[in-house]
């Protein structure tokens, strides 16, 4: 049976490696929005991963959009000069990888504790700020009551998702991707579980898209015509009610009209403490949802959602439930996952020529420590 997780995959002028991303990780630990020492070995660890993409963290648009203090953000030149420096580093380590951005804001799930300190909602004492949403509605039974966004509010923030698409180009980022789920401002607009508006962004479907579509049109505008822009959205908020898959296949198809080049396909996290869903997890639970879109709307799709082993990642691929897989917590488990994979595959993959010497042809030890399938 011939694998096709690694075989290339092209978008506009952009033609990726193989069909494994190393998905968006917030990692907590960038000061005042500016990465760190710490986003430099992360990201140029899995630079080296064997992903053909690798996408950096949720980088907020702007200071209140940040989920907690050590997010990273990109509306301020110190932090274009940060994140500058780590993905030109990475392209060192690395030149065939490409190098994505997701462009996020919390929304009323901003403001919070990281999660190591429990993720709650961030108290007097904590620096919390003003947290903004489509509808004054909490998040969670932790969280101060968000102000609902006016007219205004909602063209700062379209302002501030075109001025940090303008930044990624200067760095040179290869890809960006607006976060429209987790239940960020962009999917609460979407999802009738948080958007209770009576104007012309609430109510029906179409009033619901409005604003993330705004935003996403504003982006593709000042976004280079050669380089892919996708979206994460999400496939079903869990909740009678809520999002399902139905119209998360309309949603994608607006965003495929406007341009939009691929959907990462998650769900969940619009509601959080008592009132939170059960999700069935396992294996590739969200492998589904990016089908449905993808059948639906001829949109290519990326995958994600606790895959981890290398052939059912492949399977996903060769049987065409989705474009692209995509790994968060395999590839922090283990860094070198790519390159695992293709060797459980039966592909070779490039090696930094410093590790040359543990490619599997030239080092019997991969086989000794993890036999082969």
């Amino acid at each position: 049976m011939t694998q096709r997780l690694f075989t290339p995959f092209a978008m506009r002028d952009l033609t990726l490696s193989n069909r494994v991303a190393v998905a968006p990780m917030c990692q907590y630990s960038a000061v005042d929005g500016v990465p760190t020492d710490w986003h430099m070995q992360h990201l140029g660890s899995l630079s080296m991963s064997g992903a053909g993409l690798l996408v950096i963290e949720a980088t907020h648009v702007e200071a209140i959009g940040r989920i907690t203090h050590g997010c990273v953000g990109l509306w301020d030149d110190a932090q274009e000069a940060a994140i500058k420096h780590v993905v030109d580093a990475c392209r060192s380590f690395a030149p065939g990888v490409a190098i994505g951005m997701q462009l996020a804001h919390a929304g009323r799930k901003a403001s919070s504790q990281v999660p190591w300190q429990g993720g709650a909602g961030l108290g007097p004492d904590a620096a919390p700020w003003q947290t903004v949403a489509p509808s004054a509605a909490v998040f969670d039974e932790t969280r101060a009551l968000p102000v609902a966004l006016d007219r205004a509010g909602m063209a700062r923030i379209r302002g501030a998702f075109v001025q940090a698409a303008e930044r990624a180009r200067r760095i040179g980022i290869d890809l960006i991707e607006m976060h429209a789920a987790h239940g960020y401002l962009l999917h609460a607009f979407l999802s009738p579980v948080a958007n209770r508006r009576t104007d012309g962004y609430g109510g029906s479907l179409a009033n619901r898209m409005r604003f993330p579509l705004e935003v996403f049109a504003a982006m593709r505008a000042v976004w280079p015509q050669d380089k892919p822009l996708g979206a994460r959205i999400t496939g079903t908020d869990w909740i009678d009610g809520g999002i399902d898959e139905t119209e998360a296949a309309a949603f994608a198809a607006e965003l495929k009209g406007m341009g939009c080049d691929y959907a990462c396909v998650s769900s969940g996290g619009i509601i959080g403490g008592k009132a939170a869903p059960r999700i069935p997890t396992e294996q590739g639970y969200q492998v589904f949802l990016a089908d449905h879109v993808r059948r639906w709307t001829g949109l290519p799709t990326r995958a994600v959602g606790l895959i981890v082993e290398p052939h059912y990642a492949d399977s996903v691929v060769r049987e065409e439930k989705a474009d692209m897989v995509a790994l968060a917590r395999g590839f922090l488990d283990d860094p070198r996952w790519g390159w695992h994979a293709a060797e459980a595959l039966g592909v070779e993959v490039p090696y930094p020529p410093q590790y040359a010497r543990s490619a599997p042809r030239l080092w019997k030890g991969t086989k000794l420590a993890r036999p082969v399938a």
